[in-house]
């Protein structure tokens, strides 16, 4: 197999299988590179890469790929192009049962987005009042209270709604965020209607035990594992022995990124979103069934990375993918 370059990259290099009981059967990746990937490089992307990026990401077996952002462009000029790229994004329905979600920050953002026939949406909340505040400037009630009339229209008009959380782990600012304190603002994201909840450890200070209490404590609160997805950043090396631990206590939706796309500028040294390619290496050793084929992803990583001008973070893009 080769890239669109002619470089080679390695499909037959895959990871014994050896099964881990209590494990579930398969899981759903939620694809975030096309959007939190990309608002945070410093390239701007062109639109017409942008939709050929989703598209192979389609191609390879990913079934729910979260396409753009409908905030203002001023605040993320790498997805002003919300209104161009969504329209492109027609032609991935021949691929199979795929879902575009996208983000919306209020009710602006949600016009726009139900304009263009947008069938599901994410709001992207904070456990801690100072990310809040910078993030949103707004308290964490007070976001809450914006996504309340978001939430409802949506909901009224059929839109499938996931709720992110950051800072559920950890806060630059704060430090390390109480249990309870996270439990009290994913109770009241889910209380709003939301169908999803996402739990982000933004800057990838999480260890397995953390990530179980927390569950634990949530599942306690009446937030059901089965509508949680987690969202792990690599900072300290831990997303993959942090989703592993997700999935044993039974989630079966995890955020990933194709080619370690993005960053955190929270956290010096942070290398970003769990890359898709690790993610999907060590669920084929474990038997997990994702439905993604690892060959044609990393060969679009490969590609995406060209197109950026710089090789992908992914441990096992690079091992995969070489030249002669």
């Amino acid at each position: 197999m080769t890239d669109t370059a002619g470089n080679p990259v390695s499909a037959t290099a895959l990871p014994m299988t050896v099964p881990l009981p209590g494990l579930p059967d398969r899981i759903r990746i939620h694809e975030v590179g096309a959007r939190d990937g990309l608002q945070n490089e410093k390239t701007v992307v062109p639109t017409e890469v942008k939709a050929r990026f989703i598209r192979r990401l389609a191609e390879a077996g990913l079934t729910t790929i979260e396409a753009t952002s409908f905030v203002r462009p001023e605040w993320v000029p790498q997805l002003a192009d919300a209104e161009q790229l969504f329209p492109l994004l027609g032609e991935i329905a021949d691929v199979g049962d795929v879902e575009l979600p996208v983000l919306v920050p209020n009710e602006r953002g949600l016009d726009r987005a139900l304009a263009l026939g947008v069938r599901r949406i994410a709001v992207f909340g904070s456990a801690t009042e100072t990310f809040a505040a910078r993030n949103l400037n707004r308290t964490v009630d007070g976001s809450l209270a914006m996504f309340e009339p978001v939430v409802a229209r949506a909901k009224a008009d059929g839109v499938g709604v996931r709720g992110y959380l950051s800072m559920c782990f950890g806060d630059p600012w704060e430090g390390a965020v109480p249990v309870a304190q996270v439990v009290r603002v994913a109770r009241a994201l889910m209380d709003l209607g939301c169908d999803e909840l996402s739990l982000g450890d933004t800057i990838g200070v999480a260890t397995p035990g953390h990530v179980v209490a927390l569950l634990a404590a949530l599942d306690e609160a009446g937030v059901p594992t089965a509508s949680i997805g987690v969202h792990f950043h690599d900072t300290y090396g831990q997303a993959l022995s942090n989703t592993l631990a997700a999935l044993q206590r039974g989630v079966t939706t995890v955020d990933a990124s194709a080619g370690g796309l993005g960053g955190c500028p929270y956290a010096k040294s942070a290398t970003g979103n769990l890359a898709t390619e690790d993610l999907v290496w060590m669920l084929d050793g474990l038997g997990v069934a994702t439905g993604v084929d690892l060959g044609a992803l990393t060969a679009t990583s490969v590609w995406m990375a060209e197109q950026l001008g710089r090789p992908s973070p992914s441990r096992t893009v690079r091992a995969l993918s070489h030249k002669e």
